[in-house]
């Protein structure tokens, strides 16, 4: 490349109109990073709607109609299909692909990448000029356990989760609003999204269901822990749910550590992590209060497990389209060019 970093980088958002893509967009802005030109893309049916940027009006073209050797790095959010057909086609126009949707993040080849976690693995782009981006889950999951697991290791990690709608983009939220204002003045409702009823209700099934009775959201936080962490040994077992909430995630964790470590030592470790934002026990975050619209990870309700020598109970909260999806879009982005390009 042969842009300086306070030149500042031509950038296309790739699935710029979905809930993701908007934040992305967003991000960019908050964040100050250096774009000379943005370009939004969407498919034929979404395109000619126009954004602000800095300032200035953008209009979302169509991709198919797009040159990629107008940037240099490319933010894709569009999901997996739309990844696997547009990335390779991208990377050989010398764009380098940050991708948040699960088509690359198996690759062995491909580092699967968390800011606060790992963020030394982005060199290996090089690879093949694509970084992956790990579940909003994982996200928050690893930037609360990392110091943990650095300091006196996990062995085991059960996990609950607890997954508003906007995890099911727009669809997701629209089915939550209607059937909640269908029940309330006594109407039946109607299920198109999600299998069964979201509203008042909690759905243990997420994805599709695996052989080993475990759902595909699940494994992806087995899979993804085991790369992101290089160890294949750690144990993981994951119950996702969706709840009836719109925006955030949360996670009930319970670990098990090779080594003790009480609860006062593991607020303060916490405290003093990158990314984190430890709350009192009497006053624990929550998706929709704390969560939404920051960039942080949120952890209460630190405490020892009364059922296990070296465990630990946390509850750990963020907002799934942020810091699980956009802004470590972003935050990898400004460490590429900071450091690589």
């Amino acid at each position: 490349m042969t842009k300086k970093f306070n030149a500042g980088f031509d950038v296309a958002v790739l699935g710029a109109t979905g809930i993701v893509g908007r934040t992305i967009v967003e991000v960019l802005e908050e964040r100050k990073f250096p774009v000379c030109n943005l370009y939004l893309l969407a498919n034929e049916y979404n395109a000619g709607e126009t954004f602000r940027f800095n300032g200035k009006s953008v209009c979302v073209k169509n991709v198919e109609d797009f040159d990629w050797s107008q940037v240099q790095v490319g933010l894709f959010t569009a999901g997996a299909e739309v990844s696997g057909r547009w990335a390779q086609i991208a990377v050989e126009e010398g764009v380098i692909v940050i991708d948040d949707s699960s088509r690359f993040r198996y690759d062995p080849d491909i580092p699967l990448v968390i800011t606060e976690v790992n963020p030394e693995v982005i060199a290996d782009f090089r690879n093949r000029n694509i970084i992956a981006i790990p579940n909003c889950l994982t996200i928050q999951m690893m930037v609360a356990l990392k110091p943990i697991y650095d300091l006196v290791g996990i062995e085991r990690i059960n996990v609950a989760t607890y997954q508003s709608v906007s995890g099911s983009g727009k669809k997701g939220i629209d089915e939550l609003a209607c059937q909640t204002v269908k029940l309330l003045s006594g109407q039946d409702v109607e299920t198109n999204t999600y299998k069964k009823q979201i509203a008042f209700n909690c759905l243990p099934h997420i994805d599709k269901l695996m052989n080993n009775g475990y759902t595909k959201e699940e494994m992806k936080m087995v899979w993804e822990t085991q790369k992101i962490l290089g160890n294949e040994n750690i144990a993981i077992n994951p119950t996702c749910v969706r709840v009836p909430v719109f925006h955030g995630y949360a996670e009930a964790v319970h670990i098990e550590c090779r080594q003790p470590l009480d609860a006062i030592e593991a607020i303060d470790l916490l405290s003093r992590a990158k990314g984190v934002e430890v709350f009192a026990n009497e006053d624990y975050p929550t998706q929709v209060i704390n969560g939404v619209g920051k960039d942080n990870v949120m952890i209460g309700r630190v405490r020892k497990d009364i059922s296990h020598p070296n465990g630990l109970n946390l509850w750990i909260v963020a907002d799934n389209i942020r810091k699980g999806a956009a802004t470590n879009s972003v935050q990898i982005a400004e460490i590429l060019v900071r450091n690589y390009l």
